[in-house]
């Protein structure tokens, strides 16, 4: 769940913190430029007032929900699709009571010889469900009694230098936001509403990568080793990426990115013993694509080409926003047969997104939005030897695409999350069958800055249907009350149903055997959640 937690922290962190959630767009560097980045010129960046700085995010919610893993082996963490092989289902008798609760400690190195031009950062996470496991050794465990559980998790270790004006390089384990932006100096939320949203890349990654960043546009390039498996053999999981924005007129902005993967990893490493990779079980899992390509070896290069825009996505500047991507993937994959290396399948499929949103009140939080998602499918597999579908991060991480904006909870997944992570659509690419949905959401303060009260909707149809069902996949709606005790510190309540479509009529959608491994006839109980949460973000 480290991937997940980073979303709640940023949120807070980015969008309540001003010395650490700059924009891009305010960055307006300020020092010569100098080949040696140790010069006591002026820094980019404003000088810290302390060179250490401490910041942590603490989380406790209470959950029930008619949703639970039916096998012991998730019943501490569950992450995956509604369901899934991880053996999630829902249930009319059943109801599942728990507390989870996590801290996210961030640390910030920022050493007045180098005058503002190096910055280490790490931050860590550790987190429980109350009562789960003492004495032990694993995540996401260890707040039963007497406790003592070795559990803190290492989500970033990075370094960042500031060599020339308008340059940042970033080293180490840090985060892979598809996206322009600097995920250090950005606020949250203006990511997860523009570029791809975080629904290709959401996670983190080790590796490099550059920005140069001037008043009106913004360029990344970026190398990250997804797996490295044995250091002296061809057998790694690399991908590259570039992406450009520019910022075209006061309200506009346009961007375009090419991402390239290229996978020779064989599903050696990966998640625990899921694996990674088109041909892993850690798929089933994501609900992504699984290409079910036997016991052969095979490789793969794949492509992203996509363009993004967006129109005042600060909200800031008048009442109205709207912003869009749309992405193309491409690739081959090749299978070692007998008579060598040969061809099994082309890759092409397209994911497109539209969110506008109008504010009609005095305050930011009084708005109404609309956020509408496609992408496409592939009803036959590999049979025509080529795949139709989408292809994210989560064939490699879990997960590591996280589309948690759309104001959804349960046909589409929130951030509101510890160590369960179950929407009915945890990849946009929904299997492989594509998706056709969209959500509208109305926010109202009740008490400016104070008492905010949302309610919304959800709907999704898939774009191929499955084998004996159809392609409905079902209507949400949910609501929440947020109250802010003051800055930083807030207590909120949500809560969701969902109506489950024709779609969950095939037994290949709707977690097809029981425990016993007895086939499923009967479409799955509705879904629904209610949860209350406090945060406090404290520095």
């Amino acid at each position: 769940m480290k991937k997940i937690s980073v979303i709640i922290l940023f949120f807070l962190l980015i969008k309540w913190v001003p010395t650490y959630a700059q924009n891009e767009e305010e960055e307006t560097p300020t020092e010569s430029t100098t080949l040696n980045y140790f010069r006591n010129d002026l820094p980019y960046t404003a000088k810290a007032n302390k060179e250490f700085q401490f910041l942590a995010f603490f989380i406790t919610q209470g959950v029930s929900s008619n949703f639970y893993p039916e096998s012991s082996l998730f019943n501490g963490q569950l992450v995956g699709r509604l369901f899934g092989q991880n053996s999630s289902t829902t249930s009319d008798t059943v109801t599942a009571y728990y507390i989870e609760q996590r801290i996210i400690p961030f640390f910030i190195y920022q050493p007045k010889l180098f005058n503002g031009k190096a910055i280490l950062r790490a931050s860590f996470e550790i987190d429980w469900t109350w009562g789960d496991q003492a004495y032990g050794l694993s995540g996401n465990k260890g707040s039963a009694i007497s406790a003592d559980q070795v559990n803190i998790q290492t989500q970033n270790l990075e370094l960042e230098l500031i060599p020339l004006k308008n340059w940042t390089i970033n080293i180490g384990l840090q985060r892979l936001y598809d996206t322009p932006f600097n995920p250090y100096r950005t606020f949250f939320d203006k990511m997860t509403t523009t570029g791809y949203r975080l629904a290709y890349w959401g996670t983190d990654a080790v590796g490099i990568s550059t920005r140069y960043s001037r008043d009106y546009s913004q360029i990344k390039a970026g190398f990250y080793k997804l797996y490295e498996n044995n250091a002296e053999d061809k057998d790694d999981v690399t991908l590259l990426e570039l992406v450009y924005r520019k910022k075209l007129t006061t309200m506009w902005n346009l961007g375009g990115s090419v991402y390239h993967l290229m996978d020779r990893g064989k599903g050696l490493g990966g998640v625990s013993v899921f694996g990674q990779g088109l041909n892993s079980t850690l798929v089933n899992y994501n609900g992504a694509f699984n290409f079910n390509l036997g016991t052969n070896e095979y490789k793969t290069d794949i492509t992203w080409i996509g363009a993004f825009f967006s129109r005042n996505p600060d909200f800031w500047l008048d009442r109205y926003l709207v912003t869009g991507f749309a992405n193309y993937n491409l690739g081959t994959v090749e299978t070692k047969e007998t008579n060598g290396w040969q061809k099994k399948a082309d890759i092409g499929g397209m994911a497109a997104n539209l969110r506008a949103a109008y504010r009609y009140g005095q305050t930011l939080n009084d708005y109404f939005s609309v956020d509408l998602i496609y992408t496409t499918g592939d009803g036959d597999g590999l049979d025509n030897d080529e795949y139709s579908g989408v292809i994210t991060g989560n064939t490699w991480g879990m997960p590591a695409s996280v589309f948690i904006s759309s104001g959804a909870y349960i046909l589409f997944p929130h951030a509101n999350v510890v160590n369960r992570f179950t929407p009915v659509v945890s990849d946009i690419s929904n299997m492989g069958y594509g998706l056709t949905g969209g959500t509208a959401n109305f926010h109202r303060d009740l008490i400016p800055h104070k008492l905010n009260a949302k309610i919304g909707g959800a709907i999704a149809y898939s774009s191929v249907e499955p084998q004996d069902a159809g392609s409905f996949m079902g209507t949400e709606l949910n609501a929440a009350l947020k109250y802010s005790f003051g800055p930083f510190m807030s207590i909120e309540l949500h809560g969701a149903h969902m109506w489950l479509g024709d779609f969950f009529d095939s037994n290949d959608t709707s977690h097809g055997t029981d425990i016993n491994g007895i086939y499923n006839t009967e479409r799955p109980t509705d879904p629904w959640t209610v949860f209350l949460v406090y945060k406090w973000l404290m520095f």
